[in-house]
């Protein structure tokens, strides 16, 4: 039990000394609904996010952490506050092509095979056929489909659409991967297992990820910290640091330290239910 605590705490302290890659300073964010009014999707979002770290955005449909994660990828403008990445503005970093997305839906092409589906970023960088072609090979070894790599998306499952997807994703070698629900479409089993892929792949890029879910579990099992949201406006109501050592493992969801963090982030949740 002592060696776990000591491993903890050095993890903890490993993050804390890492540089910041993200942060976020008094964000807000205003709409305008159908009849002109303003409606505030988010207010004084304060976040930073260290380099190397696993982070989520945890809160329910309409608390505004898609639209968050928007506006640090640049596809959304903040209506107040300031976003810095790696001391950049985040259009700086989309336009240096060092965001890689992952969405819930993978939003591959039909009529093109995995291969050439991983591929088509590098070839818009205009990269050569021949480095495009080894690093697509590289990258679906990684997400374990090199077998699949002549198949076309419509004979795949879910699941492996989302392994074509991230290994797209990753194929350009981003500094930060921002992440949308990217499993919420999917069964619990296919789930489980892209969750230990995700760890797996994540510990051999070290890359900054930014990880949008509504699923608690699925929060504590893969991150670093948890950020919770509430709505009405959204804001940042709590930060849950999680404990439980690296690497994660299935049977942890089972431990009664996993249920404890699982209380924790549910009890700092504010106005509404998961």
């Amino acid at each position: 039990m002592a060696n776990a605590v000591m491993e903890r705490s050095a993890q903890t302290m490993d993050v804390e000394s890492k540089e910041v890659e993200i942060r976020v300073d008094h964000l807000g964010v205003t709409f305008q609904d159908n009849e002109g009014n303003d409606v505030q999707a988010l207010t004084n979002v304060n976040l930073t996010v260290h380099k190397g770290e696993f982070v989520s955005l945890l809160g329910p449909s309409g608390c505004g952490k898609t639209t968050l994660l928007r506006c640090v990828a640049d596809l959304q403008e903040p209506t107040e506050g300031e976003i810095k990445v790696g001391g950049k503005t985040p259009r700086e970093i989309r336009m240096a092509q060092k965001f890689g997305f992952v969405f819930q839906q993978p939003v591959l092409f039909d009529w093109r095979t995995v291969k050439k589906n991983v591929e088509l970023p590098l070839e818009m960088m205009y990269q050569t056929k021949e480095r495009r072609s080894k690093r697509a090979d590289e990258m679906l070894e990684m997400v374990g489909l090199t077998n699949f790599a002549n198949h076309y998306p419509g004979q795949l499952s879910g699941g492996m659409q989302q392994r074509v997807n991230i290994a797209r994703a990753l194929g350009i070698r981003p500094d930060i991967l921002l992440m949308d629900e990217p499993f919420s479409a999917l069964d619990e089993f296919t789930k489980e297992k892209l969750h230990e892929d995700l760890l797996r792949i994540w510990s051999k890029t070290n890359k900054t990820i930014l990880f949008v879910t509504h699923n608690i579990q699925e929060a504590v099992f893969l991150s670093d910290r948890v950020c919770v949201l509430s709505p009405h406006p959204g804001r940042l109501s709590a930060i849950v640091d999680i404990t439980l050592p690296r690497p994660r493992t299935l049977d942890m969801r089972e431990t009664p330290e996993f249920n404890e963090l699982v209380r924790q982030v549910r009890d700092s949740f504010e106005g509404g239910s998961l």
